[in-house]
Formats: structure tokens, sequence, C-alpha cells
């Protein structure tokens, strides 16, 4: 039994296909592969706003005020 380059894409697993149905379901799914895929959007920043913390100095005083 020789496989067709049509059988190895698409197989069914229960019932019977008929071609103009493999046609319709394999449309969708390169119509679906070819579209753009979303950007995700961005929420929120990456550091705070009120304070860099890669500009503080790497050491604080034991009775410094800033914690």
């Amino acid at each position: 039994m020789s496989v067709t380059a049509a059988e190895s894409v698409l197989r069914v697993e229960k019932g019977h296909a008929a071609p103009e149905e493999l046609a319709a379901i394999t449309a969708v799914l390169l119509a679906r592969a070819a579209a753009p895929q979303p950007v995700p959007v961005r929420q929120g920043r990456d550091t705070a706003g009120w304070r860099r913390l890669e500009r503080t100095p790497g050491f604080r005083a034991p009775h410094s005020w800033q914690g």
C-alpha cells in the first residue's frame, strides 16, 4: 500500500471524509497559518517610576533612612 502526499498530511480518524471536505479543512488550516500573529501588548513598566534601582549605590549605611 503506497501513501500519497495528500494522505500523509491529513488523516480521518472516524468516518469517511469526501475530497471536498478535506479540501475545505485544508483551506481553513492554511489560511489560519498564513494569518498575521497578534503582537502581545506590554502592560506596565520594567522599573519603578519613583526609584531607579540601577542607579542606587551598592552600599547603604545601617542607620540610613532609605531602608
